[in-house]
């Protein structure tokens, strides 16, 4: 056995020692020794240990000072190691392994050296830095942090896998092993199991949510777990109390966090499961709708018990409320919207029967006995449902090129002399382009000579003191281009039709009368019929959202505009019309091709002299030449998107008034102070408004949605 003591020794010292024969970790590995280090450095001891254990170690420059380490009685190599261990972590520093190499470095860069990494419970416990992996069965991992991070060392870490629900701790071996005996007594399952609760008197969807809402917010932080988690910002529903009703049994599906909360609903449903007043032969009953409309639903109700019967009416309980599909472009207003039509026949409440409708208060009062109420009121809360809306996109990309080249030479002359009783008369006389020079000549006398648009060449001779047009050459090219994007949007909901008009209303001449004046007094009473039309942009469209996620869409749009050029004309205006009707499949989110025009045209006129026209170079001096091309380009595209909740209603209106409100802010005026109006409206910033209605247990969100 060999006894080393170092008092106050400096490392050279000590590095002698570890070469001095007889202390070769090859032939002393397992002999006990005794340690007594006295303001001892640490490198130095270090050394002597890496002898003593036959280990790589390695110290790092920022590792100073000394250390005192002694043994009253011979330890194995591994038990002094682990003293060296304990004394390195008394003094700030610790000892991490790398491929068999140990370093001596701070304790807080240990974690971001290479060091052991375990999963599952905690290994054999030391001082040194080890890395564990815990994986959690019933507890979430978020729950357990606060309660395990004060018991790390404030250099080392633990963090959270939501992914796989784990903990990633750092920390020292010896105190892994506490934390992990910690963490198997809390990860534990608290929640009950299932229970199905029958009731007698009261229906199981009005129970249900009286219940849940008691039993949330009755027993504060009885489970703990939702709490914690909220305090992390995200919502916990592991343990959270959950009752669910089944109308077909009329049972409540109870699963409480614990045996404490399951008694809790228990005492609950019991007391508010009592018998009501009314007289069971003839209880009247009110139930107030969230979504549905209760006139249509009073006659789809009606229908059904109908059906039911023997009597058999259900043919007049349905034709009363079926709609109407669009119809076509000579429809009437009524047929093309059915859902307005709808609305003002159900202004007043509808009798007769069991089942009214209160439109005022949009509720039902339903007289039946309690069992048949019971079977009502299941097919009432799957009828009253929130309904899907679609948000139909339709773009309209037209593109026009147009092109004309105008070429013409025009002249004439008087043969003979002035004085002579016959004259003659050579030249060319076009009609291409609008002007030909005997127009012009005419005009000259009246002041009204117009010469036609583009290049004009002319010569003018002296006819007994007047100036008179002889030649004329005219050279024309015009190009005209045009790109409009219309977009027009609508909401509605499923199955709901919706029309957008973006226009004019144009009064079109239908038929007029003026007396013929035989009467004595001379007046004369003239009049007109006339009937307004929208002229513009029109779409409608009835969308209906399929189990599978596609949307069937009834779609009408169309584009039409009025004639410039008919506007002042005798015979009423013209209107130039591009219309679609079709019925689509498109998916969610999807964008399909409704129809388009894709149009060329090409049209050329020539006025020439016979045979000398046709000369060439000489010839074109002759006659006159017009050519024009007239390109279109005409698409309609639609895109539907399905909106189901009111998360994704909000992200989409608040997109849209982003939108409108980035467009204002560019479109400000350049600031003048000669003209000092230098702002222009601009839509207020929106906040979002919370929702009260909410449950109780899910948190408000932390942010707006990521395209805001």
């Amino acid at each position: 056995m060999k006894r080393f003591r170092f008092a106050t020794l400096s490392i050279a010292t000590c590095a002698v020692l570890a070469g001095a024969p007889g202390i070769g970790h090859a032939q002393r590995a397992n002999e006990p020794i005794t340690l007594n280090f006295v303001n001892a450095e640490i490198e130095a001891v270090a050394r002597t240990m890496a002898v003593i254990t036959g280990r790589s170690i390695v110290v790092d420059p920022r590792v100073k000072g000394t250390i005192n380490l002694a043994t009253d009685r011979p330890v194995p190599p591994q038990a002094a190691f682990n003293q060296f261990l304990a004394a390195l972590r008394l003094s700030g520093y610790t000892v991490v392994e790398s491929g068999g190499l140990y370093k001596v470095v701070p304790e807080a860069d240990a974690k971001l050296q290479g060091g052991t990494v375990s999963v599952g419970p905690a290994g054999p416990g030391g001082s040194q830095i080890v890395t564990q992996i815990f994986r959690l069965n019933h507890e979430t991992a978020n729950n357990l942090v606060p309660i395990l991070r004060p018991l790390i060392s404030p250099n080392n870490t633990i963090n959270v896998n939501p992914g796989n629900n784990s903990l990633v701790i750092t920390d020292y071996a010896d105190n892994l092993q506490r934390i992990g005996r910690i963490i198997s007594a809390l990860d534990v399952s608290n929640a009950t199991d299932v229970e199905v609760i029958p009731l007698r008197h009261a229906l199981a969807s009005d129970l249900a949510p009286v219940v849940q809402r008691l039993a949330e917010t009755g027993g504060g932080s009885a489970s703990g777990a939702p709490a914690a988690a909220a305090g992390q910002g995200q919502s916990d529903t592991s343990f959270r109390t959950t009752v669910i009703a089944e109308p077909r049994s009329n049972t409540l599906v109870v699963r409480a966090a614990n045996a404490a909360r399951m008694n809790l609903v228990r005492s609950l449903v019991e007391r508010l499961d009592q018998p009501g007043s009314q007289n069971p032969s003839g209880n009247i009953y009110v139930v107030y709708l969230k979504n549905a409309e209760a006139t249509r639903l009073a006659v789809t109700l009606r229908a059904a018990m109908a059906g039911m019967s023997s009597t058999g009416g259900a043919g007049a309980g349905t034709g009363a409320i079926a709609p109407a599909g669009i119809g076509g472009a000579n429809a009437t207003a009524a047929a093309s919207n059915p859902a307005t039509a709808a609305l003002q026949g159900a202004a007043q409440p509808s009798t007769g029967g069991q089942i009214q409708a209160d439109p005022a208060t949009n509720s039902l009062i339903i007289t039946a006995p309690e069992p048949q109420y019971r079977q009502l009121r299941a097919v009432i809360d799957r009828l009253d449902a929130r309904r899907a809306q679609v948000f139909v996109e339709s773009l309209i990309a037209e593109v026009n090129a147009d092109k004309a080249a105008e070429f013409g030479i025009q002249w004439q002359n008087v043969l003979g002399a002035a004085t002579s009783s016959v004259l003659g008369v050579l030249g060319t006389n076009f009609s291409i382009g609008g002007t030909n020079i005997i127009d012009l000549q005419k005009g000259v006398a009246t002041g009204a000579a117009t010469p036609a648009t583009g290049f004009n060449f002319g010569l003018v001779r002296n006819a007994n003191g007047n100036y008179v047009l002889a030649a004329l050459a005219r050279f024309l090219e015009t190009n005209a281009e045009g790109n409009v994007l219309s977009t027009p949007n609508l909401l509605t909901l499923d199955n709901e039709e919706a029309k957008i008009v973006i226009g004019q209303n144009v009064p079109f001449i239908t038929g007029q009368y003026t007396n013929a004046n035989s009467g004595n007094n001379g007046s004369v009473n003239p009049f007109q019929t006339i009937e307004r039309k929208d002229v513009g942009l029109t779409l409608r469209v009835k969308p209906q959202i399929s189990e599978n996620g596609t949307v069937r869409m009834q779609i009408f749009q169309e584009v039409s505009s009025v004639l410039p050029s008919s506007i002042n004309s005798s015979t009423g205006l013209v209107t130039n019309k591009r219309s679609i009707e079709s019925n689509v499949l498109v998916e969610d989110g999807a964008i399909v091709v409704l129809g388009g025009l894709l149009q060329d045209e090409y049209g050329s006129g020539q006025e020439k002299i016979p045979g000398v026209g046709d000369v060439p170079v000489f010839g074109n001096l002759f006659k006159t030449e017009t050519r024009s091309r007239k390109k279109t380009n005409l698409m309609v595209f639609l895109r539907p998107v399905v909106v189901r909740d009111a998360a994704a209603s909000d992200a989409l209106s608040l997109d849209r008034y982003d939108m409108m409100r980035n467009h204002q802010g560019a479109a400000q005026p350049v600031p003048s102070v000669l003209v000092p109006v230098n702002s222009a409206p601009v839509l207020p910033p929106l906040v979002p408004i919370p929702r009260f209605n909410a449950p109780a247990a899910a948190p408000a969100p932390s942010s707006a949605p990521a395209s805001r």
